[in-house]
């Protein structure tokens, strides 16, 4: 598909605002975090809990996981508190030291936050991972690189390999955050994944009815 080509998805909304590090540095710097929830996606933590209980789980019991824009790690920290080594990645300096601060609160030495850009990863950083968490990070990138956000996890993952996600459903006239649909969500992830299960997760309040948590499974 050329760039001439590619599909149009006006519930996108939009772009108000670029999308990079230095626009999110800025609300970090005067507080306006109103993405933080203080604690890990309630998503997470029930799939995870399910994952624990179950017969037969889905996930590995362990591995290696990446959490791009982790923000202050609560995702990361829960998922390094399930046993698996945790990569958490922000473009936000500030964001990644009080990452490494809670994690050392907690004693995780299986996580390390490092300031990095999900889409232009160095070497080392570039896998391969059994699992990769999002919580709302599609919504948070330039809508322009939402394909290539795809083919860049996927060559990240083993293969089998997973990608687990809280991704917005939301349609809003300008971002960020940008819109998706869970219609747009499939057409743009089963080029290289196949979706093993989606449901409407348990949130925040704030944020109840506009999450989508899905788990896909590299091709």
């Amino acid at each position: 598909m050329t760039h001439q080509d590619k599909k149009s998805y006006s519930h996108i909304g939009r772009k108000e605002k670029e999308p990079d590090a230095a626009f999110w540095a800025e609300l970090y710097r005067i507080g306006d975090t109103g993405w933080d929830q203080g604690g890990p996606s309630p998503g997470l933590v029930d799939f995870m809990k399910e994952q624990a209980g179950a017969p037969d789980p889905v996930l590995p019991c362990a591995g290696r996981a990446l959490v791009p824009g982790c923000g202050l790690g609560h995702d990361a920290r829960a998922l390094a508190a399930a046993n698996f080594e945790v990569l958490g990645l922000d473009v936000v300096e500030r964001a990644i030291r009080e990452a490494t601060r809670l994690a050392e609160l907690e004693k995780l030495d299986n996580l390390r936050s490092e300031r990095a850009d999900f889409l232009n990863l160095p070497a080392p950083m570039r896998g391969p991972y059994d699992l990769i968490f999002e919580n709302t990070f599609f919504c948070a990138i330039d809508p322009e690189h939402r394909e290539r956000y795809v083919e860049i996890a996927a060559d990240l993952l083993k293969p089998a390999g997973f990608l687990l996600g809280v991704f917005y459903n939301i349609q809003p006239e300008s971002g960020p955050p940008f819109g998706a649909t869970r219609g747009e969500l499939i057409e743009r992830f089963e080029s290289r994944f196949q979706l093993v299960l989606d449901h409407i997760p348990r949130s925040i309040s704030r944020r109840e009815g506009k999450e989508i948590l899905m788990l896909w499974r590299r091709n």
